[in-house]
């Protein structure tokens, strides 16, 4: 990366880069202004646009890489993606049970659309930056999906055979995001392994047990604060 007086980052993903927070009290979600890029972006030598969309895979994403990344002539995009793409219709599933459901985006379209972005980003000399998934938490997750409903709650049980089954198949879009970054020689910064360091790293998700409440946020920012410290300093302010 060519040195400069300033840098143009992008971060680039789904609700958890948006910073979508759920507000217990209020019982709904909102774009908390203490999300991770926007504490990063205030260390920053430069500018910082966030770009993350709720609800956004990796596929929405690709298709809107121009408008959304490249029209910003980024130096740096930081890409999170993965947490909606390994993600079912579980309304779909609680009703039913006995046949076969696919997720949002098979893991195959993902990785071989990841692939697809970082060369894409590469070709332009933008510097991709993978970022792994923070890790869900099986029961709270479950829970949220069950709706408090008996009978959705023993469907969606009866389809997966058991709750860590979210947990590994979360992981298993997760593992392929490192893969890909190795195959690639692609920046990985490893947000999902400094979580788990902690026993109960559930304390730094929402009760939803996938979106990073503000303390998540704050850890995601530290993590990526420390990895440029150790890599990239020129990147922050003196």
């Amino acid at each position: 990366m060519d040195r400069k007086d300033s840098y143009v980052v992008v971060t680039y993903g789904d609700s958890i880069t948006k910073g979508v927070v759920y507000d217990n009290e209020r019982s709904k979600y909102f774009n908390s202004k203490n999300n991770f890029t926007s504490i990063v972006s205030s260390k920053i030598n430069g500018t910082v646009y966030n770009v993350g969309k709720f609800g956004s895979t990796i596929v929405r994403g690709i298709n809107k890489t121009y408008k959304d990344v490249i029209k910003k002539t980024p130096d740096i995009v930081l890409i999170e993606f993965g947490g909606n793409d390994c993600d079912y219709n579980w309304e779909e599933v609680a009703l039913n049970p006995n046949i076969e459901h696919k997720p949002n985006t098979d893991i195959s379209t993902f990785s071989e659309t990841l692939r697809t972005m970082i060369a894409s980003l590469k070709k332009d000399n933008i510097v991709p930056a993978l970022m792994t998934l923070p890790p869900l938490d099986p029961i709270k997750y479950f829970n949220w999906i069950g709706k408090g409903d008996p009978l959705a709650e023993k469907n969606i049980l009866q389809w997966l055979g058991c709750k860590e089954k979210l947990y590994t198949w979360h992981n298993s879009y997760n593992q392929a995001i490192s893969q890909i970054a190795t195959e690639t020689q692609t920046i990985l910064i490893d947000v999902r392994t400094e979580f788990l360091k902690y026993t109960n790293y559930s304390q730094f998700l929402c009760l939803d047990g996938i979106h990073p409440n503000n303390e998540g946020h704050s850890l995601i920012a530290k993590i990526l604060l420390g990895f440029m410290q150790d890599n990239y300093s020129f990147l922050l302010q003196n």
